[in-house]
């Protein structure tokens, strides 16, 4: 039975339609900031440009150092996050102004890269079904609550859809490991000291760069402390700011927060305007509404079924010959 390039494309026509059958996918609620949810706070006043911080996420997290190659293989700063750098600092320059920009995952409350994860490789930590999921390099169990977004190696196909989701542009694939992974900050948690920091958010992470950074730009605790200090900080130094807490509400909100410096807007730092409604909210309900209902499946076989029987009753009818 031979199948002509007609048929094939009527077939394709008919798993088409089958696709654009009204289906689920309207945008849920955005999910609110979890009670203890722990992050960081930059402060793009107070940052010397040092990279004291990207030296010590290497380290925690045994990642291999950058090699600049427009330097004859001298070993720099790489110029973007890659599949072996989880945290940067990016200068901003413009006239007499200037600012240092650190970046990394913002540890969204709700995120993107987890509603379009089909197979729950990214995951908020303690939101859901994992709550005491344990392997090899995360012997512990989950805490409810954190709001940092894990990455589960185990769980992942390498899809890459966290990569277009990220309004940020955050997770980055291995290109060229044989056996790739998706890299992004996780606030070192893997650094955790829940008997040694009980009742802390040390606890639940304890993030190297923080502990390294010699000006204190960037410091770690629960996001509702840290909004309150950003916003203490404001308050002591108008004149100093800009008056907006960058992540209070982008997105659906961020557990990483950032300041400015009076007169240099967010945009300007490389982070994007975004809306308050959560992208997340919506794109969950696009991407899993296919694979949840069938859709996807039953509009292949409906295809191959129609050009299966097409082609049979032609044969049916000596017309295939």
């Amino acid at each position: 039975m031979s199948i002509s390039r007609r048929d094939l494309l009527k077939g394709a026509a008919v798993a088409g339609a089958a696709v654009s059958l009204p289906v689920v996918a309207e945008a849920r609620h955005t999910h609110e900031v979890e009670e203890d949810a722990v992050g960081m706070l930059f402060d793009a006043t107070k940052c010397v440009g040092c990279r004291a911080c990207q030296s010590a996420c290497k380290v925690s997290n045994n990642l291999p150092p950058d090699k600049v190659e427009a330097n004859g293989g001298v070993y720099d700063a790489p110029q973007d996050l890659n599949g072996s750098t989880k945290n940067i600092i990016k200068a901003f320059v413009d006239g007499d102004q200037h600012a240092y920009m650190k970046q990394q995952c913002m540890h969204c409350v709700d995120p993107s890269c987890v509603s379009v994860c089909m197979m729950g490789a990214l995951h908020k930590e303690g939101r859901g079904k994992r709550d005491l999921f344990k392997h090899e390099d995360r012997p512990y169990a989950e805490v409810k609550g954190t709001g940092i977004v894990i990455y589960d190696r185990g769980l992942c196909v390498g899809c890459r859809y966290c990569q277009i989701g990220c309004a940020f542009n955050v997770p980055k694939f291995q290109w060229d490991d044989p056996i790739p992974l998706i890299v992004k900050c996780e606030l070192c948690n893997h650094r955790r000291e829940p008997e040694k920091k009980k009742g802390t958010a040390y606890a639940v992470a304890n993030p190297a760069c923080c502990e390294v950074c010699p000006a204190q730009a960037v410091i770690y605790g629960t996001r509702k402390e840290l909004l309150a200090i950003a916003k203490a900080r404001q308050a002591a130094d108008a004149k100093k700011y800009n008056p907006h807490i960058y992540g209070e509400t982008e997105g659906g909100g961020t557990q990483v927060l950032y300041l400015a410096p009076a007169g240099v807007n967010f945009k300007q730092l490389g982070l994007p305007e975004l809306p308050a409604k959560s992208s997340g909210a919506f794109s969950e309900g696009v991407s899993h509404a296919p694979y949840l209902y069938g859709i996807t499946p039953i509009a292949l076989y409906a295809g191959l079924a129609f050009v299966i029987k097409k082609n049979s009753d032609k044969e049916a009818h000596g017309e295939g010959k």
